[in-house]
């Protein structure tokens, strides 16, 4: 039922959005991209950049995985999907402005919260990767000790980002460019179920709600 629905999904996009815009797709495929931006979002199926920024196909060059996590800069021979793509992002497209977008109620960190209660999750390869922001939880956990459940997963998905924006620094190229001008660096969070899109700010070290209207 799934795939038959896909296929039908594919038939009205044939139908309708490609048929209206036939020029568009031809120029897309028969010229290079020229994404505006690079955003590194989390791979849970709630969570589209193109539908929370209303962008058109060739707009956004969009690396997903769990938890919107970055890894560290390590160039050794072992296999980085991430940060292969974030340098192709980067070097090979000149993009200028690169987005870490987290989101409410991600999977990853609610894995690695019950992992610090003794629940690890099952599987070869969720918990390693999650270790990525171990450090995020333990630092929650000791300064917000207060919260509830809920709050305390907030927090640690919204501090996940500014800690990937700061292991997005590791990598030389991203530093210089930053340092020079050529790329800007933007933590942004979105909220599933209010729709609400909150964006960090440096100075204060919080994030705010961006206003409907400008």
């Amino acid at each position: 039922m799934a795939i038959e629905s896909l296929i039908e999904g594919y038939r009205a996009f044939r139908a309708g959005t490609y048929k209206q815009n036939v020029e568009r797709y031809r120029l897309l495929g028969e010229q290079s991209q020229k994404p505006k931006a690079l955003v590194i979002a989390c791979c849970d199926s709630r969570t589209d950049p193109a539908m929370v920024f209303s962008t058109d196909p060739g707009a956004l060059f969009v690396i997903r995985n769990v938890a919107n996590l970055v890894p560290p800069y390590e160039p050794d021979p072992h296999f980085h999907g991430t940060s292969a793509a974030i340098e192709f992002g980067i070097t090979g497209l000149n993009i200028d402005d690169l987005i870490v977008m987290g989101h409410a109620r991600c999977g990853g960190i609610e894995a690695l919260y019950e992992n610090g209660l003794g629940h690890r999750a099952k599987g070869d390869f969720v918990s390693s990767w999650m270790s990525l922001a171990q450090g995020v939880a333990d630092d929650v956990k000791k300064t917000h000790a207060h919260l509830e459940r809920d709050d305390m997963l907030r927090m640690m998905e919204m501090r996940a980002v500014v800690a990937s924006l700061d292991m997005l620094r590791t990598f030389p190229f991203i530093r210089e460019r930053e340092a020079d001008g050529r790329l800007r660096l933007h933590g942004w969070f979105y909220g599933i179920a209010t729709g609400i899109l909150s964006v960090y700010d440096p100075k204060s070290d919080r994030f705010h709600e961006v206003p409907e209207k400008a």
